[in-house]
């Protein structure tokens, strides 16, 4: 365990140096971008290894496998879990009972189910909403590519916004996947315009949180205004191969 801690450690500071140096280079604060540790697929002896490294914001993607995790680590004071994950419907009380932010909500019905849920519970949950700036039929969110669209779904966005139990912060992409972080790049900015685009159409919400970026191009999503990064490998290493039950 302490050789796991020290590589983790090791690795996250090399991380928070270089989104310092990204966030300086563009003019932000480097304390302004946030590092969510991606943790799917990781044993939770991995993920104690990574709070004691210094890891705050642990996220997740299947939610029966986070509170697996969650229940077999125990309490653990100043760590956040956060859903960054596609969200089926059905499981949506797993979020509400266990989760502390939301990167992916995806459509007014989920949110009016989670909002409902959250009523019942006495809670509000933050939550980012998710859009397709690449325009990929694999990923979720509202569709974001053509810039044209955009008033299309601003009366879901509006009707979101009047969930009194939901808290929007911001906003989340998963741009298409390449290896050179450049080519990314313009998924960024055009979801730091729609963040601008947004504030515009609603200015009593200040949509100041974007996440974006990972493990390939967190530098690059630094530059262009990201204040979530979402970095699985380049902390925690390779996931573990999955095994048959």
């Amino acid at each position: 365990m302490d050789l796991q801690i020290r590589s983790i450690k090791s690795n996250l500071e090399k991380v928070r140096e270089k989104v310092a140096l990204a966030a300086l280079k563009s003019g932000r604060r480097p304390e302004d971008v946030k590092i969510v540790v991606v943790s799917k697929g990781q044993p939770a002896s991995i993920l104690q290894a990574a709070v004691l490294a210094g890891a705050g914001i642990l996220g997740e993607n299947y939610p029966e496998e986070a509170v697996f995790k969650m229940i077999k680590m125990g309490k653990q004071e100043g760590v956040e879990w956060h859903m960054i994950g596609h969200l089926q419907s059905r499981k949506a009380k797993i979020i509400v009972e266990n989760f502390d932010l939301m990167h992916s909500l995806d459509s007014l019905k989920l949110a009016e189910k989670l909002n409902r849920l959250c009523k019942e519970g006495g809670k509000r949950l933050p939550v980012l909403l998710e859009f397709n700036v690449g325009g990929e039929e694999s990923k979720g969110g509202w569709e974001a590519a053509n810039e044209e669209a955009w008033l299309q779904f601003l009366p879901d966005i509006e009707n979101c916004l009047s969930l009194s139990n939901l808290d929007i912060r911001g906003l989340m992409t998963m741009p298409p996947w390449n290896e050179n972080p450049e080519r990314t790049r313009p998924y960024f900015v055009k979801l730091r315009k729609l963040q601008d685009f947004l504030k515009n159409a609603f200015p009593h919400n200040s949509f100041s949180e974007l996440s974006m970026g990972t493990s390939v191009d967190f530098e690059v999503a630094t530059q262009e205004g990201a204040t979530y990064i979402r970095v699985g490998e380049a902390i925690l290493g390779r996931r573990p191969p999955k095994t048959a039950n």
